[in-house]
């Protein structure tokens, strides 16, 4: 295994977390957590804000240093990671909760903080045991593009001179770029192309500085993949749909008023293709989980083989760069999450039994488990924006149903009870 050197190394007797740090990432949080709901209830997806907060950390502890005193680069780091957080918070909520708001069960913002909390406490516990055999062993595999960037650009402020310069130079080349589009409308943001050959057949593209420069971190491998999935959905599949559904005079499940004949390119994406991508995710995470067995066991081996040096040697010391909650802490942590979903009738639906809760809870921790594996490769792979936390909410929300089904909980409240399993799971 290449062993990387930190860019802060870790002799260096600098603090990992600090309080003005903390309090500034919360602040961003609120801030972007809040506009990304609106932007996720509003067209249905939500954007990653570490790059954004990666520069703006910099510039606000530079501006704030006659208040705050000087800020290293390990306050900037944990503030933009504070900060963007709110990004999976926001997707894991605006997913669930406003169907309970429509089926008229109105929770209380108590009862959604304490969702997301439960939800990003088990996310972060999970990940611990497997942060060394998915971040530190596999560093040259999977290249985490929007962490790379967003530390690119830590680096880069906090080194100066010619690396800052080119940073900055780019966010101006990418504000320069979008202000022609969006404000000055000297072309379309998005461009589409009908292929006559191909009934209801479309090509689109969206020329964004965002998407160029993920394209590049991602480089052309991966890249090359997600632009093949989109082919293949807009001059594959839809036109497939088209030809063979034009003569069914009856609308074709779960569309429930136009019939395939009378629906757009753009209408059979939403009522069928979203299905077929979320099976595809469905597998995907499966054969992910599957494949991530080792790793999870030997992240977990790894996690016990330290906690067990560490009660036999009291001087056991480790780098400050390597250092872990021990496994009983995690363990713990763990089975309070458990104790407070199954003692609080009224975090999962209304009025649940201890049954309903016991089960719940089980769903919530394997489910967990499974997806936080799924996501950390995913997100290492292709990026934060490209993690599908719709997809593994609908997976979560299948297998959670299929249970209570199995056990007869198929009223409303069982419904309920299912939807907030996704949301703890899905923050």
């Amino acid at each position: 295994m290449e062993e990387y050197r930190p860019y802060v190394p870790d002799i260096t007797p600098y603090k990992d977390i600090t309080l003005k740090a903390v309090i500034m990432g919360a602040i961003f949080g609120v801030i972007f957590g809040s506009a990304n709901a609106y932007l996720g209830l509003r067209v249905g997806l939500t954007i990653s804000t570490a790059i954004p907060l990666a520069v703006i950390s910099v510039a606000v502890f530079r501006a704030l240093s006659p208040i705050l005193g000087k800020s290293t680069i390990l306050d900037c780091n944990i503030a933009q990671t504070t900060g963007s957080a709110s990004s999976s918070l926001a997707s894991g909520l605006i997913f669930t909760i406003p169907a309970l708001f429509l089926w008229g069960f109105n929770p209380s913002l108590f009862k959604i903080g304490t969702l997301a909390l439960l939800g990003g406490i088990l996310g972060v516990l999970f990940m611990i045991p497997l942060r060394r055999a998915l971040i530190v062993k596999e560093h040259a595999v999977l290249p985490y593009p929007e962490g790379t960037a967003a530390a690119q650009v830590l680096i880069s402020a906090d080194a100066g001179g010619a690396k800052a310069k080119n940073v900055f130079l780019g966010l101006g080349v990418g504000a320069f770029f979008k202000a022609l589009v969006e404000i000055f409308k000297l072309w379309p943001e998005k461009i589409y192309l009908k292929i006559p050959v191909l009934k209801k057949a479309l090509l689109g593209m969206e020329p964004t500085p965002a998407l160029l420069g993920v394209g590049f971190i991602l480089g052309p491998r991966i890249a090359g993949i997600m632009v093949a999935g989109g082919i293949l959905s807009w001059i594959g599949i839809i036109p497939l749909i088209s030809y063979f559904g034009e003569n069914l005079s009856m609308p074709l499940f779960p569309e429930t008023n136009l019939p395939i004949a009378q629906m757009s390119a753009e209408e059979i994406w939403k009522n069928y293709i979203k299905f077929i991508g979320a099976g595809a995710v469905a597998v995907g995470g499966i054969i992910a989980v599957v494949k991530s067995l080792p790793t999870m066991f030997s992240a977990l081996k790894i996690g016990i083989k330290d906690f067990s040096l560490s009660r036999q040697n009291a001087q056991f010391q480790k780098k400050r760069t390597d250092t872990d909650l021990p496994i009983t802490v995690l363990g713990l942590g763990v089975l309070i999450v458990i104790i407070i979903i199954i003692l609080a009738p009224q975090i999962l639906g209304i009025s649940t039994t201890f049954l309903v809760r016991l089960i719940a809870s089980v769903c919530i921790v394997i489910f967990a488990f499974c997806f936080v594996t799924v996501s950390s490769r995913i997100v290492g792979m292709i990026g934060v924006s490209s993690n599908p936390t719709s997809g593994m909410t609908i997976v979560t929300l299948l297998g959670t149903s299929l249970l209570f089904l199995a056990l007869g909980w198929t009223d409303i409240l069982g419904m309920a009870t299912a939807l907030t399993v996704g949301t703890v799971v899905c923050v």
